[in-house]
């Protein structure tokens, strides 16, 4: 009993250390900054950081990610997808929001800010490999299951991580993977309430196992070694080195942790 007991301890102390402590920290470096009081006085145009897209000739597909509003943005990051076929003078960018028909097409601009925060590029893929995998993605969204009205849920899923996350696994040549601040991205649709529990990429170089968005490992070549407890996740990159922890996101030797990334 009394070991037992002490391997309880040690799971608590290590769940306080690793989810609790750098959440807190990370809540208290959010509320000392100022931030839009509600989505109304948000600035929710285009940061600049995209080319203009008759610019550039040749097919691109960018993946992207900027912190939320309100609290949440302590913790997470909201994603979505930009695509531009060769030679088309527009980008269109996927998100998955909230309310109404959750997954959006242009409802904002390709590098709009979101919640007033400047976004950040996760993953670009140029020319002939984005025409050939700018389909799939299509299918892709095309095919995710939780794309009708009411399909949204906040925590653990699926939300708008669910859903680009979703995208990542079906097309796992995009090589990508969403950053550690991406609550929700954990949570493996399938059209059910719990999702599926497991899911192996297709080029074998990433795994997941999960309890329905509330806790899972993670481990690959994309994901590095990662436990996600309550949205949260901390980890290691072996391939790009560096640390993850909730909140913060990378810690590494070109980590931008206070943008999530």
């Amino acid at each position: 009993m009394q070991r037992t007991m002490r391997w309880v301890k040690r799971l608590l102390y290590g769940l306080v250390a690793l989810f609790l402590l750098p959440a807190a920290l990370s809540a208290g470096w959010w509320l000392s900054i100022d931030r839009p009081a509600s989505w109304r006085e948000a600035d929710w145009s285009s940061a600049g950081i995209l080319p203009p897209a008759a610019g550039e000739q040749e097919a691109v597909i960018h993946v992207m990610a900027a912190r939320t509003g309100g609290l949440k943005g302590a913790l997470s990051t909201h994603s979505w997808l930009v695509i531009k076929r060769a030679g088309a003078s527009a980008y269109d960018r996927y998100d998955k929001v909230g309310w109404g028909n959750p997954v959006r097409r242009n409802a904002y601009a390709a590098d709009a800010r979101w919640y007033s925060n400047i976004p950040f590029i996760v993953k670009t893929v140029r020319g002939e490999k984005a025409g050939r995998l700018i389909p799939e993605i299509e299918a892709a969204i095309a095919a995710y299951p939780h794309s009708a009205r009411g399909g949204y849920r906040i925590w653990p899923g699926p939300n708008s991580n669910s859903f680009v996350a979703h995208v990542l696994r079906q097309v796992p040549e995009l090589d990508a993977a969403l950053p550690a601040t991406a609550v929700g991205r954990d949570y493996l649709a399938d059209g059910s309430r719990w999702g599926r529990f497991w899911h192996v990429d297709a080029d074998g170089l990433d795994a997941k196992l999960s309890l329905g968005g509330y806790a899972g490992i993670s481990a690959g070549l994309r994901s590095g070694l990662e436990v996600n407890f309550l949205g949260l996740v901390a980890g290691v990159d072996v391939r790009h080195p560096a640390v993850k922890l909730p909140g913060f996101g990378r810690l590494g030797l070109a980590a931008t942790a206070f943008a999530g990334e």
